[in-house]
């Protein structure tokens, strides 16, 4: 079994918002880190190769270089995503294909690449991060719910498939997360919305990441397939 700390985790987009949380967690839990990534800056301690998640062959070569550098992956976080909210009346064939593409089919592509490695070492974790809306849905937003909802099958499919190697593959769906897109919110918006969650206020990245690093953990072994929500009650598990 994989040592607690000091594994090789990738965590796709660790540039921003939750995926950076994300990786500073696992950088100080003294793991060794590297993401994926299209732009910006990257957390101290975190080796970045620039990746394009709609192209096999850039993903295939990012790992070659993570491996190279730091050695086979043995956590997976999938958390690179896109949006592109449209009406569905106005929604674009384009708009709702390129969504699924990037956050459902990126994530097929770093599983298929990082789980060869893992059945090599029987062990692994794979954790993709959802979103409450994949459950829940959204308005305008049917290609980036689809895509969401598409992880948990996922997950489940790749848990039946390989489970019985040591690997896990868990979701976790985030519900309203303090960033800067929330806190440009008008304020009255910001009110709604929080008396529309049990909790009353919105999740910090580093809550979201600790439900992360716990299903990264060895002591999460026996959980697979499962969807953890991170929302404060808002969509109850739906």
């Amino acid at each position: 079994m994989a040592e607690t700390t000091g594994r090789v985790v990738l965590v796709t987009g660790a540039n921003r918002g939750i995926g950076r949380a994300i990786a500073e967690r696992f950088v100080a839990q003294g793991d060794r880190v590297a993401t994926i990534y299209r732009s910006g800056d990257l957390p101290d301690g975190v080796f970045g190769v620039h990746g394009d998640m709609t192209s096999t062959e850039q993903v295939d070569e990012a790992f070659s270089r993570i491996e190279a550098e730091l050695g086979p992956v043995e956590v997976l976080v999938a958390n690179a995503g896109i949006t592109k909210d449209q009406l569905l009346m106005r929604m674009s064939d384009d708009e709702f294909e390129s969504v699924l593409d990037v956050n459902l089919g990126g994530t097929f592509r770093c599983v298929r690449r990082a789980s060869k490695g893992m059945i090599k070492a029987r062990f692994g974790r794979i954790v993709m991060i959802s979103s409450v809306i994949g459950l829940y849905g959204g308005p305008g937003q049917a290609n980036y719910a689809a895509s969401k909802a598409g992880l948990v099958g996922l997950a489940r499919s790749i848990t039946r498939e390989i489970g019985a190697r040591g690997i896990t593959a868990n979701v976790v769906a985030p519900g309203f997360i303090e960033t800067a897109m929330t806190a440009a919110l008008p304020e009255d918006t910001q009110k709604k919305y929080k008396a529309s969650i049990p909790a009353a206020r919105f999740a910090q990245p580093e809550e979201v990441a600790a439900a992360v690093a716990f299903l990264a953990s060895n002591e999460s072994g026996y959980i697979s397939g499962a969807v953890v929500p991170v929302d404060g009650g808002l969509g109850m598990g739906h």
